[in-house]
């Protein structure tokens, strides 16, 4: 039975959280802070990190913690839904990453701990060979799932080829509503780097910034989708 949101979520503790300088030429939101060291900012990434830790299961929620390492220059290591999703019939998918180190944030390590606490991975689909062309499609940051009504939602930006979308929905089974999103950078409108920082789906509600839809076409499409699914 397909379920819109699960019990149980993958965290990855940081251990050199800091801006991407990487991801900051199209994430307008990240800003370097000259008060605080990037050791001081790591440590207080890792203490709001437990507390969300402890929150959650507090709840009821399972958490599969998986601990960062300094291998790697990995700063957003905490955002793996950018890189893997999980699907409730076994299946996952790795994503093709905008940044060079993001992609070192794949690890086999990060699986493997997944499936030994009880997540069975049957089939991988694995798109990340498209960095090789320039193509990006960053998990559920840039695809919003409805799992209930197997619609994808996504919108266009660099970190998002339509290509591939198209080619994710074809291979999961969900239609796809495809529109652009945009931000105002400096007296300019810039598309937003991904989709969930406009929108996301929970059970029988949706939350979305229209106002981030300059066309009205897209936003009548995305308006029109979510009413007709009798979201909230």
């Amino acid at each position: 039975m397909n379920r819109q949101t699960t019990n149980t979520i993958l965290m990855i503790r940081p251990v050199q959280f800091r801006m991407n300088e990487q991801t900051a030429v199209n994430n307008y939101y990240q800003k370097i802070l000259g008060d605080l060291s990037p050791s001081a900012i790591n440590i207080r990434a890792v203490n709001e990190f437990n507390a969300f830790v402890d929150k959650l299961r507090a709840v009821g929620i399972q958490i599969i913690v998986m601990n960062d390492t300094q291998e790697f220059d990995t700063p957003d290591s905490i955002f793996p839904n950018n890189w893997i999703s999980f699907h409730n019939n076994g299946s996952i998918a790795l994503y093709p990453m905008f940044a060079k180190n993001r992609r070192l944030e794949r690890k086999e390590s990060i699986l493997e701990g997944v499936e030994k606490k009880g997540f069975l991975i049957n089939s991988v689909l694995d798109y990340t060979n498209a960095e090789a062309d320039s193509v990006f499609l960053e998990g559920t940051g840039s695809v919003i799932l409805d799992r209930i009504n197997r619609k994808a939602y996504c919108a266009l930006s660099p970190r998002a080829d339509e290509g591939l979308f198209i080619e994710f929905c074809e291979d999961f089974d969900y239609f796809p509503i495809i529109f652009s999103a945009y931000q105002t950078v400096l007296g300019v409108r810039k598309k937003i780097y991904h989709t969930n920082v406009m929108m996301c789906i929970g059970s029988g509600w949706a939350t979305v910034c229209l106002d981030s839809l300059d066309h009205p076409e897209d936003a009548e499409l995305l308006n029109s989708s979510l009413e007709d699914d009798g979201l909230e």
